[in-house]
């Protein structure tokens, strides 16, 4: 256990679609603040969808080429690994099949049909530290990691000392120890376990989280623009909060468990049966 002065400052707010909270030792003041709401507003601008000035949304009407943002290489990068692991079924081209089921950019809901992602997303999207390029328009969507990316840049910029960042249940830790519930994704009063985390993050996803219609949503196979259903809810524990929240929606697939291994990654997943699998090191305290 590390002890550590209280987290006695704290800043609650909405953002992306989401509230956040951050907890911290140090005051958040309006500097500090300002910088974080300025980087958030930065990044939304960059890889939002549900923007129509967005630099994303610009590429999906228009293709072409663009400066590249300072997250694209480590983003993108990522999500070469993720889609070698699970086969192809996350892909960062999902966001057309995401639209086409209902959740586009005007938050619709309605169902159009299923329809399946680019598989060769690797030759129409290119990118570099000075340049994002789509050989032509395309849907880029960044919801498999993207959360994360965010809660770690802004924890960068939470004074030194011990903070938490909370992302709409994305954490990420720094000096101090916090236990996290698990929530259940059939009753959300409920928890399926705790996990104490320490200097690092956890993040989760589950199927009751946007979801809409008969039985959609926001976790599709990109091989098929179909929902998951095996899986209803996952968790992961990894050094910083984008690789936790890439392994999670890994792990809605079968080579989920791997590439959490190569990346060392701790994991917890439910079935939709109920059933719980876990990671042969977890440390996560699961109830019975």
């Amino acid at each position: 256990m590390i002890q550590v002065a209280p987290l006695v400052h704290s800043w609650a707010f909405e953002a992306i679609g989401t509230v956040w909270r951050i907890d911290a030792a140090s005051p958040l003041d309006d500097g500090v603040r300002d910088v974080i709401t300025d980087a958030i507003g930065a990044f939304d601008l960059a890889w939002s969808r549900f923007r129509a000035d967005s630099l994303v949304s610009r590429l999906g009407e228009e293709g072409g080429e663009a400066p590249a943002p300072a997250d694209a290489v480590a983003m993108l990068d990522a999500y070469e690994a993720l889609d070698t692991a699970t086969a192809g079924a996350v892909n960062p081209l999902v966001g057309e099949s995401l639209a086409r089921r209902g959740y586009d950019a005007d938050y619709s809901f309605v169902d159009s049909g299923a329809v399946a992602a680019p598989v060769d997303w690797r030759r129409v999207v290119t990118w570099s530290t000075d340049t994002l390029s789509l050989a032509h328009p395309a849907v880029l969507d960044v919801g498999a990691l993207g959360k994360g990316r965010l809660a770690d840049l802004v924890l960068a910029l939470v004074p030194a000392g011990p903070a938490v960042v909370d992302a709409g249940g994305d954490i990420a830790v720094r000096g101090v120890t916090q236990r996290i519930a698990l929530e259940h994704p059939y009753d959300a009063s409920l928890a399926i376990g705790v996990w104490s985390v320490t200097d690092a993050a956890l993040c989760a996803s589950a199927v009751n989280r946007r979801a809409w219609g008969d039985g959609l949503h926001h976790v599709l196979d990109a091989r098929t623009g179909e929902p998951v259903r095996r899986y209803a809810a996952t968790w992961a524990v990894a050094r910083d909060a984008m690789t936790a929240d890439a392994v999670a929606t890994a792990l809605f697939f079968d080579g989920g468990p791997q590439l959490a291994a190569d990346w060392g990654v701790e994991w917890v997943r439910m079935r939709t049966d109920g059933s719980v699998e876990w990671s042969p090191h977890s440390e996560a305290e699961l109830f019975s």
